[in-house]
């Protein structure tokens, strides 16, 4: 047995042994293997009564994600709720802080377990892999430890690259799915969160992302990230020389919201906002 495998039984076995799980199901792959196992620890037979997914439906929730996260549940023959959430009424949230996600996680763990246990469901759980526990950049967990919120796959000891072979292993689709963190994820910390800069955010990407697949391009990872007055689109290295110069590009991140904002394009780096400092 390899090291993967061992893991992978330890989680099936933790998961067997609860009475019934609601998973937040976020569409991206760490969640899905936390509810595909779920399913697989407790038999087709009994996924009605013993597994959940809900997925918390705000104004930082891409509808792409959303449309996948829906596939996914009904791919596994799992009942899928879609609990509406309001992180933007928070002023902690808006505020938009280096704490922001406790704000979010807050919200969206208080919806989601009372949904759960509105539907009978004992406990809810996460996709915090190993390796986000490790990342000081993660306040959404402490909200999720003081909810009592079950975090399978850090127990267990998955690490990203792991969750990603399991799911390959499982042929679940979703196993080369690049992250998709939520949209609040590109706006830089002190500009304040709103709906409409969520709503540019997400108007903005699907607009790169298809004039990019209009040039013959095909973008792995892609962030329009709102730095306030302006703007940086973020793709990967190989494609920057050629997507820089499409005369589109600009033109369609300011037509999404970005009106005169002075647009940038650079390499994708992941989390590069939590080291960038906070804006006034």
């Amino acid at each position: 047995m390899t090291a993967l495998d061992a893991k992978i039984a330890t989680l099936l076995d933790r998961l067997a042994a609860l009475p019934s799980l609601a998973v937040a199901f976020s569409g991206g792959v760490d969640s899905a293997l936390v509810l595909a196992a779920a399913v697989r620890s407790v038999g087709s037979g009994r996924v009605a009564d013993r597994v959940l997914a809900v997925t918390a439906v705000s104004d930082s929730l891409a509808a792409e994600e959303l449309d996948a996260a829906r596939r996914f549940a009904l791919s596994l023959g799992v009942r899928h709720l879609l609990p509406g959430t309001a992180e933007t009424a928070n002023p902690g949230y808006r505020a938009n802080g280096r704490d922001r996600c406790y704000f979010c996680k807050s919200e969206v763990l208080d919806v989601i377990g009372r949904v759960a246990a509105d539907h009978g469901f004992a406990h809810v759980a996460t996709g915090t892999n190993a390796d986000d526990a490790a990342d000081p950049f993660r306040p959404g967990i402490r909200a999720a430890d003081e909810r009592g919120v079950l975090a399978p796959l850090r127990d267990a000891g998955l690490t990203k690259a792991e969750v990603r072979r399991a799911c390959k292993a499982w042929d679940l689709t979703v196993w080369d799915k690049p992250a998709a963190p939520c949209l609040a994820s590109r706006v830089a910390y002190g500009v304040e969160v709103t709906p409409a800069r969520l709503h540019r955010v997400e108007t903005a990407e699907r607009a790169v992302r298809r004039l990019l697949a209009g040039a013959g391009l095909t973008v792995t990872d892609l962030r329009v990230r709102d730095l306030g007055d302006r703007a940086r689109v973020e793709l990967d290295a190989d494609l920057l020389p050629r997507a820089s110069g499409l005369p589109g590009l600009v033109p369609a991140v300011r037509e999404a919201g970005f009106h005169g904002a002075q647009v940038d394009v650079a390499v994708f780096r992941s989390g590069v906002l939590n080291i960038e400092p906070l804006r006034p």
